[in-house]
């Protein structure tokens, strides 16, 4: 069992790399990999959870090569995969089996999809229900829409589809559908989410009609089939989610000044940083590159005192994955600080209102737990404590970082699953530790 072993330490004075973006390194060896030609990938994101997509796509026949730490080079499939000699092994990450599950609609064959124990809990009917609407059939071996997956591929049929709830994985699933029905499939999302899909989409040169968000914040997006990827070179940001942990950390800690160069700037996910100044944090973003295809740049974050505030609405979809570290910056902060509109969190790797409250109970903090999210009251001295991050990723570096403000020792257990999305985490701490 690896554990994080973590003590209260002074102001962070530091520069961090933060490592290539999860969600953009996904995309970029499946589109690389649908792509018709070679593509140079820079920068991608070697965690469990990427390398997961890379297998699943090679599986399926496309040539990947790593030429150096985060280089990939793709030779492309032009959109026509082969049969999958064996499953295909999602492991632990949910956007590989919802994602591939789109692609996979529209291919002549059959596939097993496959996770790891955790995935297999994890509800996959918000992407089957549009995509069986499009002409593809599935069968959920685990019941009510869990993995494993068998989906039958074939001729799909556009699709307007209204989605219940926003989210990016869904939105990208059925768009990956569309590129091979034959007319215009579109999506209307509730409130904005992600985005990356369709900046990547265009960048590997498909034409999307993206609509203006109206009053209500529901836009439109669509495309019209068939359409091919063309290969090119993509270079992946720094995840802005990993930079999230070092950003409250900084944040919260008087005296700290952090820089993080090369950090993903996308409007649809900066929502941690607005959050953060909304509680008194002293954040400068500089953006780099305005032709990049996704923004990015370097933040600076200045320590200082925090307060609480109320995270809720159409702001959830764009904090969705750092909820668990900004609610340990809601027990730095002074005052109350409220999450709500937060249900999808439990259903993430482990049920994270759940496990975010009893680990803050745990370190002395009063947490009120309600069905969508929770109640903290902030100020409250941090007592180290052995906690378990129930094999989430995001819970076990949330709690690294409060360890850092705690009277006394904290242990993380099982943090193995750090891996899934930001390997060098440990190092980087032990740096600050250290310092």
């Amino acid at each position: 069992m690896h554990t994080f072993t973590v003590h209260h330490c002074g102001p962070i004075r530091a520069t961090i790399t933060i490592p290539g973006d999860k969600s953009m390194s996904h995309r970029s060896a499946m589109f690389a990999s649908l792509a018709e030609g070679r593509s140079t990938i820079t920068g991608f994101l070697e965690s469990e959870d990427c390398l997961s997509t890379v297998n699943a796509m090679r599986s399926l026949g496309a040539h990947i090569e790593r030429a150096g730490t985060g280089t990939f080079v793709v030779e492309g499939k032009g959109g026509h995969f082969t049969a999958p000699a064996t499953d295909v092994d999602c492991g632990n990450s949910g956007t590989t089996m919802r994602l591939l599950s789109g692609i996979l609609a529209a291919q002549p064959f059959s596939s097993r999809l496959t996770g790891d124990a955790s995935l297999s809990k994890r509800p996959m009917g918000r992407v089957i229900k549009p995509l069986t609407e499009m002409g593809a059939r599935f069968n959920s071996e685990g019941g009510e829409g869990k993995p494993p997956l068998v989906v039958e591929g074939g001729k799909l049929t556009p699709l307007h589809y209204e989605m219940p709830v926003a989210s990016a994985q869904v939105k990208s699933a059925i768009l990956l559908a569309g590129l091979s029905a034959e007319g215009e499939t579109s999506v209307v999302e509730p409130a904005a989410c992600r985005d990356h899909t369709e900046r990547m989409l265009q960048e590997f040169g498909i034409s999307l009609d993206l609509g203006k968000a109206d009053v209500n914040g529901r836009r439109r997006i669509a495309l019209k089939g068939p359409q091919q990827l063309k290969a090119r070179d993509f270079a992946v940001p720094g995840d802005i989610s990993s930079a999230a942990f070092w950003l409250v950390a900084a944040s919260a800690k008087a005296g700290s000044d952090v820089t993080m160069p090369g950090v993903g700037l996308n409007p649809t996910r900066t929502g941690v940083i607005a959050v953060l100044r909304r509680m008194g944090a002293t954040i400068e973003t500089t953006p780099v590159d305005p032709n990049a295809a996704e923004p990015l740049g370097t933040v600076r974050v200045l320590g200082r005192e925090l307060h609480g505030t109320v995270i809720e609405g159409a702001e959830i979809p764009n904090v969705i994955d750092e909820l668990p570290i900004l609610a340990v910056a809601g027990a730095l902060a002074q005052g109350t600080t409220i999450i709500r509109d937060a249900k999808e969190l439990r259903v993430k790797e482990t049920d994270r209102i759940a496990a975010v409250a009893g680990n803050l109970r745990a370190m002395g903090v009063p947490v009120t737990e309600t069905e969508d999210g929770m109640v903290i009251e902030g100020g409250h001295p941090l007592k180290g404590a052995q906690l378990e991050c129930f094999h989430d990723h995001r819970i076990a570096m949330a709690f690294a970082i409060a360890g850092l403000f705690a009277e006394g020792k904290t242990v993380i257990n099982h943090v193995e699953c750090v891996a899934t999305s930001y390997p060098t985490f440990g190092s980087t701490l032990e740096s600050v530790l250290a310092a």
